[in-house]
């Protein structure tokens, strides 16, 4: 089991995280297809609401992550659970922190060109159906999903808690307004896709 890890490992992760799988990855579709990947809108619907929400979402994460770090003794500030801290809780979440990024980068992969950072209405992109695809429709979502219980897991706190309980709204929203905007994309073809595959495992 895991023992305390020094503080500076979980801020190292959450930047590894956004800097290989959202930066870099935009970065290598920008280059492949010229298309900027980032596409969450600013609008006042749904899918403008969820995107401010998730950009929310990302600062209480940072601060989860880089307060223990950055100012020892102010984590106090993020409202602990040291009910929950125990090593074997730690193990579990780390594993979890660790397959998700590995999951997460596979997905990105395989949805090569087709990756968007939210709902790309102006191009039309391929149906990705391979590889983790094929016994999730959502792998990316679903490893995010584990990320966020992995880093509640790795330092339980008021802070983690809101963030896994919020992230977990959002992910359940933003991927019924991707599977929607799949289906008037690709008509039947998505349509076999989902009785064929599940929506998360």
């Amino acid at each position: 089991m895991i023992g305390p890890l020094p503080p500076w490992t979980l801020a190292a992760y959450f930047a590894a995280y956004v800097l290989f799988l959202f930066v870099g990855r935009s970065v290598a579709v920008w280059r492949r297809t010229g298309v900027n990947p980032y596409v969450l809108p600013r609008s006042d619907d749904a899918h403008g609401y969820v995107a401010r929400a998730f950009r929310f979402v990302l600062p209480l994460c940072a601060a989860a992550a880089f307060v223990p770090w950055l100012a020892p003794g102010a984590d106090a500030w993020l409202g602990p659970f040291p009910v929950i801290e125990h090593p074997a809780a730690r193990t579990v979440g780390w594993g979890l922190l660790i397959a998700s990024f590995a999951w997460i980068g596979v997905a990105q992969a395989q949805m090569g060109a087709s990756w968007r950072i939210g709902i790309d209405e102006a191009r039309s992109t391929d149906l990705v159906a391979r590889g983790l695809f094929r016994v999730s429709r959502n792998p990316i979502f679903l490893g995010m999903r584990a990320t966020l219980v992995g880093l509640f897991l790795v330092d339980p706190s008021a802070a983690t808690m809101l963030v896994l309980v919020v992230g977990e709204i959002l992910v359940q929203v933003q991927v019924r307004l991707e599977e929607d905007h799949l289906a008037a994309l690709h008509g039947e073809a998505y349509a076999e896709y989902r009785r064929r595959v599940r929506r998360w495992l």
